[in-house]
């Protein structure tokens, strides 16, 4: 007997407007969304997963709610530009929650700091390690505020489709110190060997080595102490129902388990998407959230010029995540909402992982503990919690299947013998997730965390453009295209979609 698959759900044919058909609900295709919703197109979302969210899905299990992916919000107000452009206000939907601190450090020796946007308390935890630097991180943070002001503030959200759009910058960008890592500025105003760690980690949050992640991403901590970090009471997760809410409150519609096989083109011209059930969807623009290295080496068959298949496979991916997922029956009151354990090696570790890409035997850990801040995330009496380590992606040839559970048993008793003392004895609930889950799930090239290495060779006009390259009518938002990874970056790429998507008038 055959067996008919059911029609993916799109926006409603008898609607005249012009057709955006946007491939995967990460937040750069939520947001693409709403904003092309705005702009009066008529959106269909494609997801191949059966809940939207992408990266930032949702894992309920055992009674505790486990955010998948993103668990920062900094710049909060890109996502309250999306509310408005849909007519709503965001804290209707959402409530968001500051941090203080914003993070815990913690050194291998137990040592520890906690970093803030209070200026006076920074000061005073710059003290404890070392009075001497206490002038130069304020000397940082002034380089740091004005990197931000440049790279973020002005051309965060501006495509760079020439050549001459990046020599336009080249100036700002020495001047920026944009062609040295991120490491070396640091190191360049603050002599102490922990404080240049603290002030160097936050390229990993976006998939970079801090010895080799151009300087310009050195924005972050001005990012963090201008606009806070904060927090979603529920999780992540009610980011993503509130901005599906938008997008259907528009007329567009969120289909999922709808896998695209390809993307459609004639002439040069984007069409539309095919999926692998063999449904077929027309539009009038294609957006594409998925991995970008994805988008061009299979969604397109890797024909393109600019970015052939064998040019994606010469690019530098960023590393892979290991996530270990946990809820315990005990609370752990003296654990911060987020704490990042930093192992006994720095600059040795990075090398393992992103050029050796060897598992070591040592790690350094951000651990999620939400139920700090929302008890209503575990059970009563209870915590949640997810650990991340970063570790090499699959280019590293470690079979998952084999490696998953011994890794998890170690980083247990880390804890266990660090911040979670009774650790073992109060485990309820568990699950993991691997590069191999990375590539499997989310279709990411090589397992990658965050898309492509952010360096300055893959940053800005060296990375897969907004508007694609070589097909009309398609356009790549989220961590693998500018500005890159990092909620901040992937709602500012569709942002760039305001300045390269023609007006839905035109498109029709």
């Amino acid at each position: 007997m055959l067996t008919l698959q059911p029609r993916v759900q799109t926006a409603p044919e008898t609607d005249r407007r012009p057709h955006a058909v946007v491939i995967g609900s990460g937040f750069g295709g939520l947001a693409a969304a709403v904003r092309l919703g705005a702009r009066g197109y008529r959106v269909t979302v494609l997801e191949r997963l059966e809940q939207p969210g992408g990266r930032a899905r949702v894992h309920r299990q055992d009674g505790f709610t486990f955010d998948a992916g993103p668990t920062i919000v900094t710049a909060p107000f890109l996502f309250e530009e999306l509310w408005r452009l849909a007519g709503r206000r965001m804290e209707d939907d959402v409530a968001l929650v500051p941090m203080d601190p914003f993070y815990r450090i913690r050194f291998a020796d137990g040592a520890t700091f906690d970093y803030s946007g209070d200026l006076e308390a920074m000061r005073e935890q710059v003290r404890r390690f070392s009075p001497g630097d206490v002038s130069g991180y304020e000397r940082f943070m002034a380089a740091s505020r004005e990197i931000c002001r440049v790279g973020f503030e002005e051309l965060g959200h501006v495509p760079f489709e020439s050549v001459g759009a990046m020599l336009r910058i080249a100036p700002n960008l020495l001047r920026l110190s944009g062609h040295r890592s991120v490491y070396s500025v640091v190191a360049r105003h603050i002599r102490d060997e922990r404080l240049r760690t603290v002030f160097s980690f936050h390229p990993l949050l976006i998939g970079g080595n801090p010895f080799r992640a151009s300087a310009i991403y050195c924005l972050i901590a001005h990012l963090e102490r201008q606009w806070g970090v904060h927090f979603a009471l529920g999780g992540t997760g009610r980011l993503v129902d509130g901005l599906v809410g938008l997008i259907r409150g528009q007329g567009g519609a969120i289909g999922c388990g709808a896998d695209v096989a390809e993307i459609r083109t004639k002439s040069g011209t984007a069409t539309g998407v095919a999926l692998r059930n063999g449904e077929e969807i027309a539009a009038d623009i294609v957006v594409s959230n998925a991995d970008s290295a994805y988008t061009y080496k299979h969604l397109l068959g890797g024909k393109t010029k600019r970015w052939s298949g064998r040019r994606v496979d010469a690019a530098r991916s960023s590393m892979g995540l290991f996530v270990w997922y946990f809820g315990t029956n005990r609370k752990f009151p003296d654990v911060a909402h987020h704490t990042i354990l930093m192992g006994p090696r720095y600059r040795g570790l990075l090398a393992d992982i992103f050029d050796r890409k060897v598992l070591a035997d040592d790690f350094s850990l951000y651990l999620h503990r939400p139920s700090a801040t929302d008890p209503l995330l575990a059970p009563p009496g209870c915590d949640a919690f997810y650990v991340l380590s970063p570790v090499p992606n699959l280019a590293g040839g470690q079979d998952w299947h084999q490696l998953a559970e011994p890794y998890r048993q170690r980083i247990e008793a880390a804890l266990d013998a660090s911040v979670l003392p009774g650790l073992t004895g109060a485990l309820v609930t568990s699950k993991v997730t691997t590069p191999q889950d990375f590539a499997d799930d989310f279709l990411s090239f090589r397992g990658s965390g965050f898309g492509l290495e952010p360096v300055l060779t893959q940053s800005a006009w060296f990375r897969p453009h907004n508007r694609a390259e070589d097909v009309k009518n398609l356009f790549l938002v989220g961590a693998g295209t500018h500005p890159g990874a990092g909620l901040p970056g992937v709602l500012s790429s569709a942002r760039v979609l305001d300045r390269v998507v023609p007006d839905a008038r035109v498109a029709a």
